[in-house]
């Protein structure tokens, strides 16, 4: 494999796990959706299940958690990228920014005003 190969590989890899920890998310809200559309069709009382859904809540809040973590881990993988001299790499269907601080469709951060004194 040429190194061109490996950081493919890698950013396959990393992308394919962004992916799923959203599906995951997207996954675990719809379950959230569900069992409180259930419980008003059924017309049970909010306190039916409501242990069930905290558990599922907790489990959405571990996942953004996860998100999170895989999100810093992309932000590492490309400073260590940079720093190895690769340049500039893009995988997947997503626009990359050119800037880990200022994400595709936003605009440049606020820059200090100086103070007059």
């Amino acid at each position: 494999m040429d190194r061109t190969e490996v950081v493919a590989s890698v950013a396959g890899d990393l992308y394919a796990t962004e992916k799923a920890v959203d599906a995951a998310i997207t996954a675990s809200t719809t379950l959230v959706q569900s069992m409180i559309g259930a419980r008003t069709l059924l017309k049970v009382s909010p306190v039916a299940g409501s242990e069930a859904q905290a558990k599922a809540i907790e489990a959405i809040a571990a996942l953004s958690s996860a998100r999170e973590a895989i999100v810093a881990c992309h932000a590492e993988l490309q400073r260590a990228h940079r720093r190895q001299g690769f340049g500039i790499y893009a995988v997947g269907p997503l626009n990359k920014p050119d800037d880990w601080e200022t994400p595709v469709g936003s605009e440049e951060p606020p820059r200090a005003i100086p103070r007059v004194a």
